[in-house]
């Protein structure tokens, strides 16, 4: 009689059909964060396939979203070791009769609010990296115009318009004791000819007791000296300075190495008007 009656206790079948439909709903849901996490590792990997694409340089990083995917796949692989073992000590319960099962869903309500927040971070992130890669990509293509070309060329981005640099660096010239010989204002002899070409202007400037010594030993590099800076404007309206790299007119003279500082001083100039 004991028995019939401890056999009575036992969940009904409606029961355990629940838990299993349970267990199987945090099964889903520990799928659908391994599979959206293994979605936004792989979104970095898009957007440098991406820049690939529009030959833009891939130097900006997006280990970001693998952090956020690889965080998402652990939580995807817990929440499914969590509901195995729920899953398991809630059969014994009804095993032994508690049919009584009035317990908060915390790992439910817990995993909804960590969506929300990763969901807030994601979308943070998402409006963060465009603007990233637009100034990365002005960034990466200012050290490249920046560099050496063939033609001995070195283009250096300025932060102020023409006029402000051009008058920056008549004060740098002036401060350090430095002729500027002269000022060519190309844009302005286009205007009186009736033609229109964005501001460019040319500053030729030296200091004969730098420029002497360096001519006597290479007489050629007359040519190139004294020494010059373009300053003009691109299509965009961004402001450039143009100057011959020192180790261009080195090779092309040859010009002593003990004397390159001679002619080397233009490029610290650039750097100091372009900030």
């Amino acid at each position: 009689m004991d028995a019939s009656a401890g056999a009575g206790q036992r969940a009904a079948l409606s029961d355990y059909l629940a838990a299993e439909r349970t267990l199987l709903a945090w099964i889903r849901t520990g799928l659908a964060l391994m599979g959206f996490g293994f979605v936004v590792a792989r979104f970095g990997l898009f957007l440098q396939q991406l820049q690939l694409m529009q030959h833009t340089p891939a130097a900006h990083s997006y280990g970001l979203s693998l952090w956020f995917g690889t965080v998402l796949i652990a939580v995807g692989v817990i929440v499914n070791g969590f509901a195995g073992w729920h899953h398991l000590r809630l059969v014994r319960e009804l095993d032994r009769g508690e049919t009584e099962h009035s317990r908060p869903a915390r790992q439910a309500v817990a995993i909804a609010f960590f969506l929300a927040l990763v969901g807030l971070a994601m979308a943070i992130y998402l409006l963060l990296v465009p603007r990233s890669v637009h100034s990365q990509f002005e960034q990466n293509e200012e050290t490249s115009m920046t560099t050496t070309t063939d033609s001995g060329i070195i283009d250096t981005p300025s932060s102020h318009s023409v006029d402000e640099t051009v008058e920056k660096l008549k004060s740098i010239l002036r401060d350090k004791g430095i002729s500027l010989f002269v000022l060519v204002d190309h844009s302005g002899e286009a205007e009186k000819a009736g033609m229109k070409m964005p501001p460019t202007k040319l500053l030729v400037f030296g200091n004969p007791k730098g420029g002497t010594p360096v001519m006597l030993a290479a007489p050629s590099i007359a040519i190139d000296l004294p020494l010059k800076v373009l300053v003009w404007e691109d299509g965009r309206g961004k402001t450039w300075l143009s100057y011959n790299s020192p180790e261009y007119l080195q090779k092309r003279h040859g010009v002593p190495d003990d004397l390159v500082k001679n002619i080397a001083v233009v490029g610290a100039l650039v750097q100091k008007v372009a900030e």
